[in-house]
């Protein structure tokens, strides 16, 4: 399973549950679409895997920028993922982007607002904030496989499902 979150917004040790705890250590990759905010947040996430794939956000310190790129990708379950924080792509740049990177699907934050959407044949996975939701739900994604089918749920940082849809 890989697990996304963005929109971290924390000074130091980010605000999680148990349940997200667990799912970050059991996650095959952990991916943060940005705005840790500070380099003890980013630090945090380092320290409970080894498997982070992260990208700066428009709310990082100078430190967590210097620190990470402004996009990634990530190869899961015969998909390619696009990680980009989203407060400099609108929908055509976001495409062109995609594009260029030869991405199946967008992971990105920076409206703290969870959902799944798709534009142009594009899948757009936005994870919401699980610590900073601004008037939306505390939400976290997965992308898991059942049998053939991919898939990506929405959840509630105690782990309740949203909603899920194919990628």
């Amino acid at each position: 399973m890989l697990l996304a979150l963005s929109d971290t917004h924390a000074d130091g040790s980010p605000t999680l549950t148990d349940h997200l705890r667990e799912q970050i250590a059991e996650a095959e990759a952990v991916v943060h679409a940005g705005d840790f905010t500070s380099t003890a947040a980013l630090e945090a996430f380092e320290d409970m895997t080894d498997k982070l794939v992260a990208v700066r956000g428009n709310a990082d310190t100078a430190g967590v920028k210097e620190r990470l790129p402004a996009t990634a990708t990530v190869e899961a379950f015969d998909r390619r993922i696009l990680v980009v924080h989203g407060h400099e792509h609108d929908e055509t740049k976001l495409s062109l982007l995609a594009r260029q990177e030869t991405a199946d699907v967008v992971m990105t934050g920076h409206t703290h607002r969870p959902g799944i959407g798709q534009f142009g044949g594009l899948r757009v996975v936005n994870p919401g904030s699980h610590a900073d939701p601004r008037g939306s739900r505390p939400a976290y994604a997965t992308v898991g496989r059942n049998g053939r089918d991919v898939h990506v749920q929405l959840r509630t940082p105690a782990g309740e499902s949203i909603t899920r849809r194919q990628l």
